[in-house]
């Protein structure tokens, strides 16, 4: 052996638990106490600053889409639209260049019920995702269905308030809902699409994406289009029945979250084909169907590390 290569002691190799003053702690294991059966003392400040620490680390729950799973993974671009550079429509970076990559996270969610609920039950899934881009982050926030149940945003607390849980029974109620539904006929699509199979996806994995809105991308000239975004799952598309959901919920409430983990755990990871509508952006518009493609642009929006998450 070297003589430069001392052996280490135990107290070298060892990692030393500190506080939030970076002090060491003593004992992490006994309050101090006056006696054997006495009180214990107001100096315990490690005892203070940890149980201070464990009064406080909940995360307030969202409204909606309390419950979910994330995962990191990246897009990564054609570079053109059809047969076109994709520059003749958009000057967004992450889009120009063939096989550029721009790192993403994704959060899938349920709308209506709580953090810990079943991802059994017939509900829109959340489908959003940030993109890490040089230009800062983007955040395009949708749902696995493509259209929505209202198209003015002052609607939206009433909307959440006839799905959520009656305030008197604390029940989610089909009156409440059903009340809301006949009085917005706008929801009558989202209504027919929550109602069929596709208002039960069988994992996250397997469910479509959508933007639900339109977006606009505007080229270096200045020239804008109207755009919609699609994300199909290359690993196809899997609902469930009522029947299924039941028998799954009975074993597994936590079934989506699960799937996705054991999936990226294995190397199977997911991916989705990026696809985007696009309408010239023209006063016309209301009577006039001027252009409408549905090409893909983007491929292998790969997910790789999944954890199930309360931020985004």
């Amino acid at each position: 052996m070297k003589e430069d290569q001392q052996p280490k002691s135990s107290s070298d190799s060892e990692e030393t638990l500190t506080n939030r003053q970076g002090h060491p702690v003593t004992d992490n294991q006994n309050m101090r106490t006056v006696g054997n059966r006495g009180p214990t003392t107001l100096e315990n400040y490690d005892f203070l600053e940890k149980i201070s620490h464990f009064d406080r680390e909940r995360i307030p729950e969202r409204v909606v889409h309390a419950r979910g799973a994330g995962a990191h993974g990246y897009f990564e671009a054609y570079g053109t639209f059809g047969d076109e550079p994709i520059s003749t429509y958009t000057r967004a970076k992450l889009f120009q260049e063939k096989g550029k990559k721009t790192p993403v996270f994704v959060r899938f969610s349920s709308v209506i019920h709580g953090g810990h609920s079943p991802e059994t039950l017939r509900d829109p899934r959340g489908f959003a995702i940030k993109f890490y881009t040089e230009d800062g982050n983007w955040d395009l926030v949708g749902n696995n269905l493509k259209i929505f149940f209202i198209r003015d945003a002052l609607k939206f607390p009433d909307l959440v308030h006839a799905f959520k849980p009656d305030p008197v029974t604390n029940r989610q109620d089909g009156e409440r809902i059903f009340d809301f539904v006949s009085q917005s006929p706008e929801a009558t699509h989202m209504v027919t699409f929550l109602f069929s199979p596709w208002g039960i996806p069988a994992t996250y994995r397997h469910m479509q994406g959508s933007g639900v809105h339109a977006y606009k991308w505007v080229n270096h000239e200045g020239k804008a289009v109207l755009v919609k975004y699609h994300f199909e799952p290359k690993q196809g598309i899997r609902n469930l029945t009522q029947e299924q959901a039941q028998a799954i919920q009975g074993e597994n409430f936590n079934h989506a979250t699960q799937d996705l983990y054991e999936a990226i755990e294995q190397g199977d990871h997911p991916e989705w084909e990026v696809y985007a509508q696009i309408m010239e952006d023209d006063a016309t518009l209301t009577s006039t169907l001027i252009h409408l493609i549905r090409q893909s642009f983007g491929t292998r929006m790969t997910i790789h590390g999944s954890r199930s998450d309360e931020w985004f």
